[in-house]
């Protein structure tokens, strides 16, 4: 940042020296094919400056009607940058905070199946989350498939009762899947409830565990339930 009255020498210091510098050192850092395609700039009127990165001078004007455009889009440095951020980078929830992550089947009940021997856990699939709605067809066709209990609005209900939810109010079910304690026997009952969680919620598992918070697993990139979108999805 420059500041200064009128006539001080802002745009000369800016443009003329710090700019010029930078160009310059730049230039002089390409081989000489490359140099001949780009204009000399004379060396600017300093002894010397220490630090100096290759610089960018923007005319102060009107380039794009876009009103989110920067000098990041004006100069596409952004492109770039959003390419090494996808690929270098590990995205986090901007929610939850948590690192984003797809994981396979095998990877979430090998996680499960590390928890330590003899815990009792329940598989559920959270179907809905913090939505608004009665949700009657969802209610009656998990009846009709044979699941018997969910948790709606953090009480166990029973699903052969007339449940009957506000339109207005947001709710959340996390249908119960599976009763399951850890022993080396579960695994192939364990993959086939976590695939059937899955199938429910679009890519979503809640490991109830009888101390702490649920466990959500995902294989959607997906942490708290967002949705993000990340390369390679």
């Amino acid at each position: 940042m420059i500041t200064g009255p009128s006539g001080s020498g802002k745009s000369s210091l800016a443009f003329d020296t710090i700019y010029a510098e930078g160009q310059r050192r730049y230039v002089e850092s390409l081989s000489a094919y490359a140099r001949q395609f780009l204009d000399n700039m004379p060396k600017p009127d300093v002894d010397t400056i220490e630090g100096l990165s290759p610089a960018i001078s923007i005319e102060q004007q009107t380039t794009s009607r876009n009103p989110r455009s920067t000098v990041g889009t004006v100069t596409e440095i952004y492109d770039y940058l959003r390419l090494l951020f996808a690929r270098a980078g590990t995205p986090h929830c901007p929610n939850c905070g948590q690192p984003i992550a797809a994981q396979t089947v095998q990877q979430m009940v090998d996680q499960v199946m590390a928890l330590a021997a003899g815990t009792r856990f329940i598989v559920q699939s959270p179907m809905v989350r913090a939505r608004k709605g009665e949700f009657r067809k969802e209610l009656l066709n998990l009846r009709k498939e044979g699941f018997v209990r969910a948790t709606i609005d953090g009480e166990v209900r029973d699903l052969g009762e007339d449940i009957v939810l506000e339109k207005t109010r947001v709710h959340s079910i996390d249908v119960h899947i599976d009763r399951l304690t850890v022993k080396p026997d579960i695994r192939q009952r364990l993959t086939e409830s976590v695939e059937l969680a899955l199938k429910l919620s679009d890519g979503l598992v809640r490991i109830e565990l009888p101390t702490g918070e649920p466990w959500l697993l995902s294989e959607r990139f997906c942490v708290c339930g967002l949705r993000h979108l990340v390369a390679g999805d």
